[in-house]
Protein backbone atom coordinates (compact mmCIF):
# COMPACT_ATOMS: atom_id res chain seq x y z
CA UNK A 1 0.00 0.00 0.00
CA UNK A 2 0.62 3.39 -0.62
CA UNK A 3 2.24 5.17 2.62
CA UNK A 4 0.89 8.74 1.65
CA UNK A 5 -2.46 7.30 -0.52
CA UNK A 6 -5.51 10.30 -0.35
CA UNK A 7 -2.76 12.84 1.11
CA UNK A 8 -2.60 16.29 -0.24
CA UNK A 9 1.23 17.88 0.14
CA UNK A 10 2.63 21.12 -1.09
CA UNK A 11 6.47 21.23 -1.94
CA UNK A 12 8.28 24.70 -2.12
CA UNK A 13 10.93 24.43 -5.17
CA UNK A 14 10.04 22.36 -6.27
CA UNK A 15 10.98 22.53 -10.17
CA UNK A 16 14.54 21.05 -9.75
CA UNK A 17 17.02 19.30 -7.42
CA UNK A 18 15.72 18.32 -4.02
CA UNK A 19 12.25 19.58 -4.03
CA UNK A 20 11.72 17.68 -7.61
CA UNK A 21 12.67 14.35 -6.31
CA UNK A 22 10.32 15.30 -3.39
CA UNK A 23 7.72 15.72 -5.75
CA UNK A 24 7.71 13.10 -7.45
CA UNK A 25 8.08 10.75 -4.53
CA UNK A 26 5.63 12.16 -2.61
CA UNK A 27 3.08 11.05 -5.70
CA UNK A 28 4.87 7.86 -6.81
CA UNK A 29 3.56 6.95 -2.94
CA UNK A 30 0.11 8.13 -3.57
CA UNK A 31 -0.07 11.59 -2.43
CA UNK A 32 -1.36 14.25 -4.58
CA UNK A 33 0.90 17.28 -5.40
CA UNK A 34 1.06 21.11 -5.39
CA UNK A 35 4.53 21.92 -7.34
CA UNK A 36 5.63 25.56 -6.41
CA UNK A 37 8.46 27.27 -7.69
CA UNK A 38 9.29 30.55 -9.31
CA UNK A 39 10.79 29.01 -12.35
CA UNK A 40 7.46 27.73 -14.19
CA UNK A 41 8.92 25.60 -17.14
CA UNK A 42 10.68 23.49 -14.84
CA UNK A 43 8.14 23.75 -12.18
CA UNK A 44 5.33 21.98 -14.83
CA UNK A 45 8.22 19.64 -16.43
CA UNK A 46 7.79 18.49 -12.44
CA UNK A 47 4.58 18.36 -12.97
CA UNK A 48 4.93 16.75 -16.28
CA UNK A 49 6.63 14.19 -14.75
CA UNK A 50 4.43 13.29 -11.67
CA UNK A 51 1.62 12.72 -14.52
CA UNK A 52 3.81 10.76 -16.52
CA UNK A 53 3.96 8.15 -14.05
CA UNK A 54 0.16 7.93 -13.58
CA UNK A 55 0.27 10.80 -10.33
CA UNK A 56 -1.59 13.72 -9.48
CA UNK A 57 0.24 17.07 -9.30
CA UNK A 58 -1.01 20.99 -10.29
CA UNK A 59 1.84 23.97 -10.48
CA UNK A 60 1.87 26.54 -8.77
CA UNK A 61 4.10 29.75 -9.31
CA UNK A 62 5.23 30.94 -5.90
CA UNK A 63 8.07 33.09 -4.51
CA UNK A 64 8.48 31.89 -0.54
CA UNK A 65 10.23 35.40 0.44
CA UNK A 66 6.14 36.76 -0.46
CA UNK A 67 4.15 36.58 2.22
CA UNK A 68 0.69 36.67 -0.46
CA UNK A 69 2.88 33.83 -2.83
CA UNK A 70 2.80 31.56 0.70
CA UNK A 71 -1.11 31.92 1.18
CA UNK A 72 -2.07 31.24 -2.42
CA UNK A 73 -0.03 27.84 -2.61
CA UNK A 74 -1.72 26.85 0.71
CA UNK A 75 -5.02 28.03 -1.02
CA UNK A 76 -4.34 25.80 -4.62
CA UNK A 77 -4.06 22.85 -2.62
CA UNK A 78 -7.28 23.21 -0.89
CA UNK A 79 -9.51 24.26 -3.77
CA UNK A 80 -7.91 22.09 -6.07
CA UNK A 81 -7.62 18.79 -3.44
CA UNK A 82 -9.55 20.18 -0.86
CA UNK A 83 -7.39 19.33 2.09
CA UNK A 84 -3.61 19.91 3.15
CA UNK A 85 -1.73 16.92 5.30
CA UNK A 86 2.12 17.71 4.34
CA UNK A 87 4.43 20.43 3.47
CA UNK A 88 7.88 20.40 2.48
CA UNK A 89 9.25 23.79 2.94
CA UNK A 90 12.50 23.47 0.33
CA UNK A 91 12.75 26.80 -1.62
CA UNK A 92 16.57 28.32 -1.36
CA UNK A 93 19.51 30.05 -2.63
CA UNK A 94 23.24 30.14 -1.91
CA UNK A 95 23.75 33.88 -1.81
CA UNK A 96 26.83 35.73 -2.55
CA UNK A 97 30.40 34.45 -1.25
CA UNK A 98 31.77 37.23 0.89
CA UNK A 99 32.79 37.86 4.19
CA UNK A 100 30.92 39.35 6.81
CA UNK A 101 32.79 42.65 6.18
CA UNK A 102 32.42 42.80 2.38
CA UNK A 103 28.94 41.20 1.93
CA UNK A 104 26.50 43.97 1.00
CA UNK A 105 22.97 44.11 3.09
CA UNK A 106 21.01 43.61 0.58
CA UNK A 107 22.53 40.28 -0.35
CA UNK A 108 22.07 39.33 3.11
CA UNK A 109 18.87 40.56 3.59
CA UNK A 110 17.47 38.67 0.25
CA UNK A 111 19.10 35.34 1.40
CA UNK A 112 17.10 36.08 5.22
CA UNK A 113 14.30 36.53 3.05
CA UNK A 114 13.95 33.44 1.09
CA UNK A 115 15.93 30.75 3.15
CA UNK A 116 14.60 31.72 6.68
CA UNK A 117 11.47 34.26 6.30
CA UNK A 118 10.37 31.68 3.36
CA UNK A 119 10.05 28.85 5.58
CA UNK A 120 7.75 30.81 8.65
CA UNK A 121 5.53 32.37 5.43
CA UNK A 122 5.20 28.59 4.22
CA UNK A 123 4.50 27.99 8.17
CA UNK A 124 2.04 30.14 9.14
CA UNK A 125 -0.48 29.92 6.26
CA UNK A 126 0.23 26.19 6.11
CA UNK A 127 -0.65 25.28 9.95
CA UNK A 128 -4.24 26.16 10.01
CA UNK A 129 -5.17 24.58 6.70
CA UNK A 130 -3.34 20.95 8.17
CA UNK A 131 -5.48 22.18 11.40
CA UNK A 132 -8.13 21.97 9.52
CA UNK A 133 -7.32 19.13 7.84
CA UNK A 134 -6.91 16.81 10.93
CA UNK A 135 -3.28 16.82 11.42
CA UNK A 136 -0.04 16.82 9.55
CA UNK A 137 3.38 16.94 8.57
CA UNK A 138 6.02 19.50 7.69
CA UNK A 139 9.31 19.27 6.65
CA UNK A 140 11.45 21.96 6.51
CA UNK A 141 14.88 21.88 4.57
CA UNK A 142 18.28 23.07 6.51
CA UNK A 143 21.59 21.91 5.93
CA UNK A 144 24.60 20.64 7.52
CA UNK A 145 25.48 24.44 7.78
CA UNK A 146 22.33 24.48 9.95
CA UNK A 147 24.83 23.22 12.70
CA UNK A 148 28.50 24.39 11.39
CA UNK A 149 30.15 27.80 9.65
CA UNK A 150 31.24 28.19 6.38
CA UNK A 151 33.94 30.99 5.59
CA UNK A 152 31.72 33.25 2.90
CA UNK A 153 28.57 32.09 3.20
CA UNK A 154 27.68 33.86 6.58
CA UNK A 155 24.20 34.60 5.52
CA UNK A 156 23.64 30.95 4.46
CA UNK A 157 24.57 29.39 7.43
CA UNK A 158 22.85 32.22 9.64
CA UNK A 159 19.88 31.43 8.08
CA UNK A 160 19.62 27.49 8.12
CA UNK A 161 20.38 27.92 11.93
CA UNK A 162 17.65 29.63 12.46
CA UNK A 163 15.61 27.53 10.69
CA UNK A 164 16.09 24.70 12.35
CA UNK A 165 15.56 26.39 15.56
CA UNK A 166 12.31 27.59 13.84
CA UNK A 167 11.41 23.95 13.22
CA UNK A 168 12.19 23.26 16.77
CA UNK A 169 10.08 25.98 18.09
CA UNK A 170 6.83 25.21 15.70
CA UNK A 171 7.41 21.36 16.30
CA UNK A 172 7.13 22.38 20.33
CA UNK A 173 3.48 24.75 19.61
CA UNK A 174 1.88 21.95 17.76
CA UNK A 175 3.16 18.59 18.36
CA UNK A 176 -0.13 18.18 20.87
CA UNK A 177 -2.32 19.16 17.94
CA UNK A 178 -1.17 16.49 15.37
CA UNK A 179 0.87 18.37 13.20
CA UNK A 180 4.73 16.98 12.97
CA UNK A 181 7.84 19.36 12.24
CA UNK A 182 10.56 18.31 11.96
CA UNK A 183 14.04 19.31 9.98
CA UNK A 184 16.45 18.04 7.12
CA UNK A 185 19.99 18.65 6.39
CA UNK A 186 21.45 17.85 3.20
CA UNK A 187 24.84 17.01 2.99
CA UNK A 188 26.55 18.90 -0.41
CA UNK A 189 24.08 17.19 -2.77
CA UNK A 190 24.10 16.83 -6.72
CA UNK A 191 21.91 19.61 -7.66
CA UNK A 192 21.98 22.69 -9.93
CA UNK A 193 22.79 25.02 -7.14
CA UNK A 194 25.86 22.91 -6.34
CA UNK A 195 26.98 22.64 -9.79
CA UNK A 196 26.28 26.39 -10.78
CA UNK A 197 28.98 27.29 -8.14
CA UNK A 198 31.70 25.07 -7.99
CA UNK A 199 34.53 24.20 -10.56
CA UNK A 200 36.35 20.92 -10.59
CA UNK A 201 38.51 22.01 -8.35
CA UNK A 202 36.22 23.01 -5.74
CA UNK A 203 34.05 20.09 -6.05
CA UNK A 204 36.56 17.97 -5.26
CA UNK A 205 37.40 19.48 -2.53
CA UNK A 206 34.07 19.79 -1.35
CA UNK A 207 33.78 15.24 -2.21
CA UNK A 208 36.70 14.98 0.56
CA UNK A 209 34.82 16.44 3.14
CA UNK A 210 32.51 13.22 3.08
CA UNK A 211 34.00 10.58 4.83
CA UNK A 212 31.22 7.91 2.44
CA UNK A 213 33.88 9.60 -0.64
CA UNK A 214 31.24 11.18 -2.95
CA UNK A 215 28.48 13.83 -2.66
CA UNK A 216 24.69 12.99 -1.88
CA UNK A 217 21.74 12.61 -4.45
CA UNK A 218 18.71 14.59 -4.46
CA UNK A 219 16.61 11.11 -4.55
CA UNK A 220 18.37 10.34 -0.84
CA UNK A 221 17.55 13.11 0.52
CA UNK A 222 13.88 12.79 -0.24
CA UNK A 223 13.59 9.29 0.68
CA UNK A 224 14.25 10.31 4.50
CA UNK A 225 12.06 13.48 3.75
CA UNK A 226 9.03 11.41 2.34
CA UNK A 227 9.35 8.98 6.04
CA UNK A 228 9.22 12.12 7.67
CA UNK A 229 6.38 12.97 6.52
CA UNK A 230 4.54 9.67 6.23
CA UNK A 231 2.69 7.70 9.69
CA UNK A 232 5.87 5.68 10.00
CA UNK A 233 7.48 8.56 11.39
CA UNK A 234 4.55 9.53 13.74
CA UNK A 235 6.40 9.95 17.19
CA UNK A 236 9.27 12.02 15.33
CA UNK A 237 8.74 15.77 16.01
CA UNK A 238 10.75 19.16 16.13
CA UNK A 239 14.46 17.61 15.26
CA UNK A 240 17.05 18.43 12.98
CA UNK A 241 18.09 15.02 10.91
CA UNK A 242 21.08 14.94 9.22
CA UNK A 243 21.76 13.68 5.80
CA UNK A 244 25.24 14.08 5.21
CA UNK A 245 27.62 11.24 4.18
CA UNK A 246 29.21 11.71 7.42
CA UNK A 247 30.26 15.57 7.87
CA UNK A 248 29.37 16.27 10.70
CA UNK A 249 30.87 12.88 12.36
CA UNK A 250 34.50 14.65 12.01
Amino acid sequence: MKILKDKVALVTGAASGIGAAVALVYAKEGASVIVSDVDVDGGKETVKRIEENGGKAHFVKGDVSQPADCEKTVQAAIEKYGHLHIACNNAGIGGTAKPVGALDPQDWNKVIQVNLNGVFYGMHYQIPAMLNSGGGAIVNIASIMGKVGMEGSSAYVASKHAVIGLTKTAGLEYASQGIRINAVGPGFIETPLLEDNLNKEQRAQITALHPIGRLGKAEEVAEMILWLSSDKASFATGTYYALDGGYLAR
